[in-house]
């Protein structure tokens, strides 16, 4: 049975991520390691999180705590927003991406700037930066002519909506 691949790349998942997970071949692309990477935290594929780190990203991975969050995460969608370099003949490159997961059936986003570069034939993650967007308001919009939540009696663009 075939499965589509987690990282939302509309192919199937033994002909996507999964060759870069087994060992079987290296991601060719720092945007296919970002992917990998992605489908791994699914799929608790904890080892090849470690094994895609740089040397220098090495020092601060903590085995529990990756653990701990591919563990508590429900994982929802991987959108990739922008690559600069690390395609098949770069050296590094950049990935912004937004990983979408649930803990506790709170729907969050994880935005990222992650640095990668190439180390022989082998992508490797370096680092990240979290990469805000527009704050997201969660209570409902009110309606410029619905009632004022205030209790005015009035129009909300007639009171508080001024």
């Amino acid at each position: 049975m075939t499965k589509p691949c987690p990282c939302g790349s509309g192919k199937e998942h033994v002909e996507c991520c999964r060759p870069y997970i087994s060992g079987e071949k290296p991601a060719p692309t720092a945007e296919a390691l970002m992917r990998s990477r992605y489908s791994a935290y699914v799929l608790k594929e904890l080892d090849y999180l470690k094994q895609s780190l740089a040397p220098e990203a090495l020092k601060d991975h903590d085995d529990t705590s990756v653990r701990e969050w591919a563990d508590s995460a429900q994982w929802l969608g991987l959108e990739i927003h922008e690559t600069w370099g690390g395609g098949q003949e770069d050296d590094a490159g950049i990935v912004e991406f937004s990983a979408r997961y649930a803990i506790d059936g709170e729907e969050l986003t994880h935005r990222e700037r992650s640095q990668f570069k190439r180390i022989g034939d082998h992508w490797r993650y370096l680092d990240g930066n979290m990469v805000s967007g527009p704050p997201i308001k969660k209570e409902p919009k009110i309606g410029r002519n619905e009632p004022c939540p205030c209790g005015s009696g009035k129009k909300y663009k007639k009171c508080c909506g001024k």
